[in-house]
């Protein structure tokens, strides 16, 4: 390792943070791009294109360059990383900084090119991958290198992540695509069906950050959402409940659990032992919806808990492991 600039990327498929080593998170945007198809030319990045989606012409498209966690789109993901070093090192960004990123437990060898690829075209001197997985486990506090079992749920807007870890590696993994952009498209579904009513993703997002729960709430909680009627065209808005939210999620919900027996299903009897002691440990975004950890203890039987600022967990880890190449380089892919 050199001494040059160390940044750790969390690339999620909503929202992506930067980290640098020695000076802390620098950024923390949408990953969102917005694009001119007359000339391919890129007219915003993070929070600005996030403003564009769902309202550009027909000459404008506001995208997310990532899908279920791995790229969909290679030169917009360029251009996004390489937006986010430009923000990161400012003037010195000719000194090439070393990058680390987290992918899926789950990728491919290809994927997992892809993403280095961007990287080092994007002005990277040095690029590393680390599990998704392990980087939750080391930014949630875990002791990842202990002989026992751990298990992280990670859940973000693309992926959920959930995966035993033991002696700094992940033992077993599974990558469901359920996550928070599922709950926003089961929120607008279930919105269009009840109430003949169409609205937007960052519109159900809203319902979901702002009355969302996994389980019914004491104190009942409404929300207003504005849209389109699906059968006049014409601008309503509707008054939705907590109770309603949470009905409309249920199935993708019921889905991750299944995702979480069937990491405990391969998992060795000793490390499963060791999680019923211990519990899950919950990070990413998601973990942020009201009860999750209380739905997850009641439907599994193995206790939930939400670590300490949670959206944060992953790209901590990055930046562990970057600092402390050394004790993770084993689990690193790089080019």
């Amino acid at each position: 390792m050199t001494l040059s600039r160390k940044i750790a990327i969390d690339l999620g498929t909503s929202n992506s943070l930067v980290f640098e080593v020695g000076r802390g998170l620098v950024l923390q945007e949408p990953t969102v791009v917005a694009v001119s198809l007359d000339d391919n030319r890129v007219l915003a990045v993070g929070t600005q294109a996030q403003r564009m989606l769902g309202r550009t012409p027909a000459n404008i498209q506001a995208s997310r360059p990532l899908r279920d966690g791995v790229i969909a789109d290679y030169h917009i993901t360029e251009v996004l990383l390489s937006y986010f070093i430009q923000r990161a090192c400012g003037r010195f960004r000719f000194l090439r900084p070393q990058i680390m990123l987290s992918v899926p437990a789950g990728v491919t060898s290809v994927e997992s090119r892809a993403v280095l690829d961007a990287a080092l075209g994007a002005g990277a001197g040095k690029a590393y991958l680390l599990p998704e997985p392990l980087a939750a486990a080391l930014g949630a506090g875990i002791p990842v290198e202990q002989a026992s079992g751990n298990m992280i749920f990670n859940s973000g807007g693309g992926t959920t992540e959930i995966a035993i870890i033991s002696l700094g590696g992940v033992v077993v993994s599974e990558s469901a695509r359920l996550a928070g952009d599922r709950l926003d498209e089961a929120i607008a579904s279930y919105v269009r069906r009840k109430y003949e009513l169409v609205i937007g993703e960052q519109a159900a997002e809203r319902l979901k950050i702002d009355i969302g729960s996994a389980a019914p709430l004491e104190k009942r909680l409404t929300s207003e959402v504005k849209g389109r009627d699906s059968l006049t065209g014409l601008p309503r808005t509707v008054e939705v409940s907590s109770e309603e939210i949470t009905e409309a999620i249920k199935d993708v919900l019921e889905g991750m659990v299944l995702a979480v027996h069937r990491v405990l299903e391969k998992t060795p009897p000793e490390l499963a032992s060791d999680v019923i002691d211990k519990g899950i440990v919950l990070s990413g975004g998601t973990s942020l919806l009201r009860n999750l950890d209380l739905f997850l203890t009641k439907t599994i039987g193995v206790p939930a808990h939400v670590a300490g600022d949670p959206i944060y967990c992953v790209v901590r880890g990055i930046a562990q492991a970057l600092e402390d190449f050394e004790s993770y380089h084993r689990f690193v892919v790089k080019k």
